[in-house]
């Protein structure tokens, strides 16, 4: 089991910029493909980024592209993510989520196992 915990959300102008955190406990956080994921009111959970084992490399999704930084730090067991110049059509819930399956990049949220409690990003126009 890992349990995953994210903080960082909250009420941004547009433009502005947030960093997420995701603190993971549990297994060894290095084993575990770390992606994060946004839920919009009424709408799917959406892919947003991913990272791989050691960092090495990162994959976003096309409408995060240039403005959003997915990072680890294993030897602190925790993801960031840092969005800059927030749109408010990034207004969302978003998810820390983790996979075992060795498979990279990957952007299928059925794929990945463990998932925090979501913090909610609000970006007003």
């Amino acid at each position: 089991q890992v349990q995953l915990v994210e903080s960082g959300g909250g009420l941004v102008q547009a433009g502005g910029s947030l960093r997420l955190s995701c603190a993971a406990s549990g297994r060894t956080f290095s084993r575990f493909v770390m992606g994060w994921f946004r839920q919009a009111p009424g709408k799917e959970r959406r892919f947003v980024a991913a990272i791989s084992w050691n960092g090495g490399s990162t994959y976003y999704a096309d409408s995060v592209k240039g403005r959003f930084t997915i990072s680890r730090d294993n030897a602190k067991n925790t993801v960031y993510l840092q969005m800059n110049s927030l749109k408010p059509e990034d207004t969302a819930v978003y998810y820390c989520a983790a996979t075992e399956l060795p498979l990279f990049p990957n952007s299928d949220y059925a794929t990945y196992d463990y998932w925090g409690q979501g913090t909610q990003v609000t970006v007003s126009s």
